[in-house]
């Protein structure tokens, strides 16, 4: 039992690692390197992938911090619960609104904002609880 909260810990890592890397390195470059009319179609591509990809990979951190640390597999279940959020209920919003701004209505533009506003705090709020969960599983906290 004693290499279950590491190998918890090295999964909550991994995706805190995706996370960042994406919101920090790759999101930025596909809007700076390509061109607007690629870079939209191709970031909605991207996202379903993204959010699928970062719950997967919370799975086995909170499977395996279960029987360890309650309160990280908790921690760990939230940030997947956030990701099926984001991506089956937050995600078609801002783009159907982004699709109604793009075609000239100033309400749709305005909601844009508020929910690509509020997609960033939930992916910033999951990156916090991840580390929360994180230094549970290392004793660190």
């Amino acid at each position: 039992m004693t290499f279950l909260s590491p190998l918890a810990a090295l999964f909550t890592a991994l995706v805190l690692g995706g996370m960042l890397c994406f919101a920090a390195v790759f999101a930025p470059l596909i809007f700076i390197k390509l061109p607007a009319e690629t870079a939209g179609p191709f970031i909605r591509q991207v996202f379903p992938v993204y959010y699928l990809a970062m719950a997967l990979g919370c799975v086995p951190a909170a499977l395996l911090a279960l029987p360890v640390n309650f309160s990280a597999a908790a921690a760990l279940l939230l940030v997947i619960l956030g990701f099926v959020y984001a991506r089956q209920g937050l995600m078609p919003k801002i783009n159907r609104l982004r699709d109604r701004q793009l075609a000239g209505d100033a309400a749709a533009a305005t909601r844009f904002d508020r929910l690509h506003r509020l997609s960033v705090l939930l992916n910033l709020g999951q990156m916090a609880v991840l580390l929360y969960a994180f230094l549970l599983l290392t004793g660190l906290f």
